[in-house]
């Protein structure tokens, strides 16, 4: 299967099982249900945010330290392995931010704010949870990409062809 096709197949099934889960949450009728919801969501999603900053910071360490296996490898490596570093290295830095944004969003004191809008809570915590799948998406994204990669690198470097 390519690399390409699982990415896509690991982010789709994150982002239905995102979406039966918002399904699953029913309509959100009034703002104080929609801060209820949106201190749930934080208690788990602060831990989550932490974890995939953490995660792309370390990633991103790990490409520059992989590029330099590569230079020193005596096999030469095509373009491709090259591009795939750029494309985890691009998703990683994606994540990153994400996650720094995401961060940010949670730590707001929202039982603070006065004279909000009506509908202000509810599409924060729409912004919220729909940040939450998506960077979660990103992050299986990642790993997909990766576990390619690793593969890619062992089967360049490995003498025999079982791999």
């Amino acid at each position: 299967m390519k690399v390409r096709k699982s990415v896509l197949i690991g982010a789709g099934f994150i982002l239905v099982v995102g979406g039966l889960g918002r399904l699953a949450n029913g309509s959100i009728y009034t703002s104080l249900e929609a801060r209820e919801l949106i201190e749930a969501l934080s208690r788990s999603a602060l831990y989550l945010g932490s974890a995939i900053a953490g995660s792309s910071a370390t990633t991103l360490a790990l490409m520059l330290t992989l590029l330099g296996l590569v230079r020193q490898v005596n096999t030469d490596f095509d373009a491709e392995m090259y591009k795939r570093i750029n494309r985890i290295a691009f998703l990683s830095t994606g994540l990153l931010g994400g996650s720094v944004v995401m961060l940010l969003l949670m730590t707001m004191p929202i039982g603070e704010f006065e004279n909000v809008p009506v509908n202000w809570f509810k599409a924060l915590y729409e912004l919220l949870y729909w940040l939450v799948v998506t960077l979660s998406a990103a992050l299986l994204s990642l790993v997909v990409m990766l576990f390619a990669a690793i593969r890619a690198l062992i089967s360049n470097i490995t003498p025999s062809d079982e791999v």
